[in-house]
């Protein structure tokens, strides 16, 4: 099998780890990395001044990612091959193109770009891509987190949502690449149990996750949030996946302000599931 990796760059040090991150996770497998860079001229009215301007950020954009491929080839062992794209438009849009034209099975991207700002933990492009991207899911790689062996997986859900066994499937391959477990995680209102659909949804994921080191955790909370933070924080987690119904994601979990109050979302990588159809 061959995977087919998206990894969207602007040259910066968070987008240059992502890639890292990325040919680090799957260092064993055979791979098609596709790096892209955008870019687009916007506020000129003369048509020789945007020709010009459009001239040179093309330079700059194919002058960066031949960077890029210098470092990203460098090790000859590894069995992935590299290509370079470099676009003129808006990022979320050729991402769409690219995964739809490609088959792209996985999108690896930074937290934030080169306009890195201390108040966000997640930059304004992951979160559009998390949540417009729905034909394949998309690892976020924080600024600071350098790939290590993912030991620990954990999958926060509340069993609500019927599962499918194709949304898992890039969870699945991770765990079973580097041999992780995966904790699967709800927080319940004290005293109150599972009801007979949640419990028929988590016999589906026993069968999804059959043959791989999982278990089934219950947290007794009302602050869903603090609860799932603390988990982590006290496992000592690797990654956090979450099912990323479209509109329900990050209405619940990465909305703002509420986003910069998830220190954990700083410290590791996020794999957004979602329900797609090719």
């Amino acid at each position: 099998m061959t995977r087919r990796i998206l990894c969207p760059t602007d040259f910066s040090r968070n987008a240059q780890n992502a890639i890292n991150y990325a040919i680090a996770l799957f260092k064993n497998e055979t791979c098609v990395f596709y790096i892209l860079n955008t870019y687009h001229v916007e506020g000129y009215t003369m048509e020789l001044t945007f020709t010009n301007g459009l001239e040179e950020s093309k330079k700059k954009s194919l002058g960066g990612l031949q960077i890029v491929r210098e470092w990203v080839t460098a090790d000859k062992s590894i069995d992935h091959k590299f290509h370079t794209v470099s676009e003129c438009g808006y990022l979320i849009d050729i991402m769409k193109t690219i995964v739809d034209k490609e088959g792209i099975d996985l999108v690896v991207m930074g937290t934030k770009g080169a306009t890195d700002s201390r108040m966000d933990i997640y930059g304004s492009q992951t979160v559009l891509a998390m949540e417009e991207i729905r034909n394949c899911p998309v690892l976020a790689i924080p600024s600071k987190t350098t790939y290590t062996k993912i030991k620990e997986i954990v999958f926060p859900t509340d069993y609500r949502t019927t599962f499918k066994r194709q949304e898992f499937q890039y969870l699945v391959d991770i765990a079973k690449i580097s041999k992780s477990s995966i904790k699967v995680l709800i927080v319940l209102p004290k005293d109150e149990i599972l009801d007979n659909h949640q419990i028929n949804n988590q016999n589906l994921l026993k069968d999804y996750f059959e043959g791989l080191d999982y278990s089934f955790h219950t947290i007794n909370d009302k602050d869903v949030q603090s609860a799932i933070n603390a988990y982590i924080h006290s496992s000592d987690s690797d990654m956090v996946a979450f099912m990323n119904r479209r509109h329900s994601f990050f209405g619940m979990i990465l909305s703002r302000p509420m986003v910069k109050n998830l220190g954990y979302y700083t410290t590791i990588p996020v794999l957004a599931l979602h329900d797609f159809k090719r």
